[in-house]
């Protein structure tokens, strides 16, 4: 296949002739060469058509049940998008060559490669046993595998190149640069899972910027090692900055979604050595449910697993709430603490509220949900003012990124949550809460 400029690769051409496309929501028609085909019927990618993209969200949005596959087509379908466009910009392709243009569709494809169920809860409680997900797509990609066989025979591409876009090694200018179209403030990854998710729960708030308008202000920054955008996508960047705040407050951090969370992390964390894990990241969601259930089975987690994913839904109820902002030293007691700690602590609360009550909680009645140690990327993009031929920050031209899109984003989100089992909701209340709180440290 001879290609001369990065406009001209195949799945530009067909995004733009309209044929040899799929669709997926909302409205979407994804250039389907036959070399993304050879990629997308691998057993490695056709995993992620059993992974869903929220885990336990739907169980508060019942809409949410989409896949890590349709995200994944979405993102590959963002990155046609960003190279059509960026293919125009002259410093760009000074940068980038085809190769380049190529690695970038394929890692967009791949970029969730080695999620597996219910992913980022277990990735939150940094345990030792416990890889990041990118490395282990390192298995998929490496090895001898279908996978491995096309990106080597079909695009020619080393797959080791690949892992280098999803776990940094290599530090050229260039690689930087893609990293950042995958990776980065104004991503391909942001701009689909911010609409898909959105789309699915049945809110509006992950939709309400304009994506065109942010792709077409897309630029190379000054360093050439990064995305930029102009001062006309500037409006955008700050609706898109505001959407997934509002996203994280009432979709990813909403109370009953985050208490859904904490019934599964500590499951799995008093679950672990009894559960083959190696399995486990390899199955399909629906036989890792089963595997946990199986391993509550006659356990005090048997009546939490249950609740999550048996024939009754049985949520654990908020009783107390603490923010950063309003409650700083209850927060700083239980904030971004190793979660084996927080464990400790949640079974010393436990024992300082049975002291006050009549008839003791049962071990895991009672759960702390607290924001990990791991903060979320700051919103840092740099605004060119093609006027005055100069950069400068997003966050120093915009009272909207300066206010979300830095600390205060995790502080104002982010909160200190107690959950209790339904049955003991309305007999703990709030002044119990404070004074067993008092006493933790003693």
């Amino acid at each position: 296949m001879s290609v001369e400029t990065i406009g001209q690769l195949p799945e530009i051409t067909a995004s733009q002739a309209g044929r040899g496309i799929i669709r997926i929501p909302c409205e979407q028609d994804v250039p389907f060469t036959e070399r993304v085909r050879a990629i997308v019927d691998t057993p490695q990618f056709q995993r992620l058509q059993y992974i869903s993209q929220l885990g336990l969200v739907s169980r508060v949005y019942p809409g949410a049940t989409h896949t890590r596959f349709e995200h994944a087509l979405g993102v590959y379908h963002n990155a046609v998008r960003y190279l059509r466009h960026l293919s125009r910009n002259a410093r760009f392709s000074s940068l980038c060559t085809i190769p380049d243009a190529e690695l970038l569709l394929v890692s967009s494809l791949l970029h969730d490669l080695g999620h597996w169920p219910f992913c980022h809860p277990i990735e939150d409680m940094a345990l030792a046993e416990i890889p990041d997900h990118e490395e282990f797509a390192r298995s998929f990609l490496l090895e001898e595998t279908e996978l491995n066989r096309v990106l080597r025979e079909v695009w020619n591409i080393d797959p080791a190149d690949v892992l280098d876009i999803l776990v940094a090694k290599k530090n050229s200018p260039t690689r930087k640069l893609l990293r950042s179209i995958l990776s980065g403030p104004i991503d391909i990854d942001k701009l689909d899972y911010l609409d898909r998710d959105s789309l699915h729960a049945g809110v509006p708030y992950g939709r309400n910027f304009d994506r065109n308008r942010l792709i077409n202000s897309l630029t190379v920054n000054e360093q050439g090692d990064g995305l930029a955008i102009t001062s006309k996508g500037k409006t955008a960047a700050e609706l898109m900055v505001f959407a997934r705040y509002v996203m994280f407050s009432e979709v990813y951090w909403h109370h009953a979604v985050r208490s859904a969370t904490t019934m599964f992390a500590r499951c799995f964390y008093e679950l672990r050595d009894r559960i083959d894990l190696q399995a486990f990241f390899r199955q399909r969601e629906s036989e890792s449910i089963e595997q946990m259930r199986t391993a509550a089975a006659g356990t005090n987690c048997e009546p939490l697993v249950e609740g999550l994913f048996g024939t009754r839904r049985q949520i654990y109820k908020r009783i107390a709430e603490y923010s950063a902002v309003d409650h700083s030293l209850i927060f700083e007691k239980l904030a971004y603490r190793p979660y084996r700690e927080l464990v400790e602590r949640m079974d010393r609360l436990q024992s300082l509220l049975n002291e006050q009550l009549e008839t003791p909680l049962r071990p895991l009645q009672l759960l702390i949900d607290a924001p990990p140690p791991r903060r979320e990327v700051e919103f840092k993009i740099d605004v060119l003012f093609t006027k005055e031929e100069r950069y400068r920050p997003l966050a120093s031209v915009s009272p909207v990124v300066e206010a979300l899109a830095h600390r205060q984003f995790d502080d104002y989100v982010k909160k200190v949550r107690l959950f209790v089992s339904p049955e003991r909701a309305g007999q703990i209340t709030e002044e119990m809460v404070l004074r067993a709180i008092e006493r933790l440290d003693d």
